[in-house]
């Protein structure tokens, strides 16, 4: 007989790893990108590139990935670090609360970028 219990955690971490990556690769690329590669005189030019990208469905998934990712590496790596601290509280409700943020806020992220 198989007694071994299902868990979540194994899509909670993988979630955690992919904003990782996301946050320490991708974001200070567009960080660089956008912020120190173009000339300053040149910005209605940035403002037209950006418009551009999100105005494709590929630059809108990709925005999208890339707020969703984050989002759920910070929700993972703050409640992780609250239970460190011995931040007493009732897991499931710690769970739903921070994890349904981050669901909430990509759901408003994709609406927000459909709209756009």
């Amino acid at each position: 007989m198989n007694t071994f219990k299902r868990s979540n955690e194994p899509i909670a971490w993988s979630l955690f790893g992919a904003g990782g990556m996301v946050v320490a690769f991708i974001i200070p690329v567009l960080a660089i990108i956008t912020g120190f590669l173009f000339v300053p005189d040149s910005s209605l030019r940035v403002y037209e590139l950006i418009d551009s990208w999100l105005s494709h469905w590929i630059g809108k998934v990709g925005l999208f990935l890339i707020i969703s990712l984050t989002l759920y590496h910070t929700v993972h790596r703050v409640y992780h670090g609250l239970h460190d601290l011995h931040v007493k509280g009732n897991d499931v409700l710690m769970l739903v609360l921070f994890y349904g943020t981050a669901t909430v806020l990509s759901v408003v992220c994709a609406a927000w970028l459909l709209v756009i």
